[in-house]
């Protein structure tokens, strides 16, 4: 592992220039880097954002093909945008928490200085994320989305609930009549899925998590599936309005008898996770669980 550290020299910061915290770490960790021989890169939003003197990049996707890590300064949002800008690319990140819960933020912003010490050791692992992609017609266009945590088709504002038909390997499950439905990721089990009542998953899990968000029928509940399932779902009511959303960003609005197709995606991305850290250990502390030790 520590002959893979020493690949990291060619560094890439891309920071949420909406979060006012991310300027200033930004600038400080661009120091730290260039004090561990390091060259430092940035996309421009955020050289311009940190006024950082460095290589600039025009976008994410174009940086991630220039360096050998990519640091991400911002909350679990900023993550699942870097992931979606670099689908595919086999270039790493290592997130840096500036937000709130943050499960994809490995490193507290005031940790960072010890966590790149660290990663110049080689005290630290790779995790392959799969991507979920959600391919169809939405209002006579076509669509093609991929996303790191889920794929949702809900309702808009009326609080009317909608109706949704879904199949999965081309066998018929049930019509949903609901407020909507989130397909999970297995990274995503711990984001809207949660909060809707679903399963936790280890996010290395082979799982798509399929939860209806208010369903009207008790009986409805959160379904795990593999993730080498085929998922369609068909707006069969859209009536008030309903909107297909991957990683809360709004895709399209579907009509009556729009279907959507899920499935794993080819691509996948790739997160560093420090050597002092596990998933469970972040579901301990981040959800504040406590028991009863005898």
């Amino acid at each position: 592992m520590k002959k893979t550290a020493d690949h990291f020299q060619r560094i890439g910061l891309v920071g949420n220039a909406e979060k006012p915290a991310a300027a200033a770490n930004v600038r400080a960790a661009a120091q730290l880097l260039r004090r561990a021989g390091k060259k430092v890169f940035a996309e421009a939003i955020t050289a311009q954002t940190a006024k950082l003197k460095c290589e600039i990049l025009p976008n994410t996707a174009t940086l991630a093909g220039k360096v050998d890590l990519l640091l991400v300064f911002g909350g679990d949002g900023t993550m699942l945008h870097t992931a979606r800008q670099i689908a595919g690319s086999e270039t790493p990140m290592l997130g840096v928490n500036i937000g709130g819960l943050g499960f994809l933020t490995a490193v507290p912003s005031d940790e960072l200085a010890t966590a790149l010490k660290l990663l110049w050791r080689g005290e630290f692992r790779y995790e392959a994320r799969a991507l979920i992609e959600a391919t169809g017609i939405a209002h006579e266009k076509k669509i093609k989305a991929v996303a790191l945590n889920d794929v949702v088709i809900s309702r808009g504002a009326a609080s009317r609930l909608i109706a949704l038909d879904v199949s999965v390997n081309g066998e018929h499950i049930t019509r949903y009549r609901c407020d909507g439905l989130i397909v999970s990721s297995p990274t995503g089990s711990t984001a809207y899925s949660l909060a809707a009542g679903g399963a936790i998953v280890l996010p290395t899990a082979e799982v798509f998590v399929l939860t209806p968000i208010c369903p009207h029928a008790l009986s409805n509940r959160s379904i795990i599936l593999p993730l080498s399932a085929t998922l369609r779902v068909k707006a069969v009511k859209t009536e008030p309005a309903t909107f297909l959303n991957a990683d809360g960003q709004i895709i399209g609005e579907l009509m009556n008898g729009d279907e959507i197709t899920i499935r794993r995606s080819q691509s996948t991305v790739r997160l560093v996770h420090l050597a002092d850290g596990s998933f469970l250990e972040a579901l301990r502390r981040k959800l504040h669980w406590r028991g009863t030790y005898l």
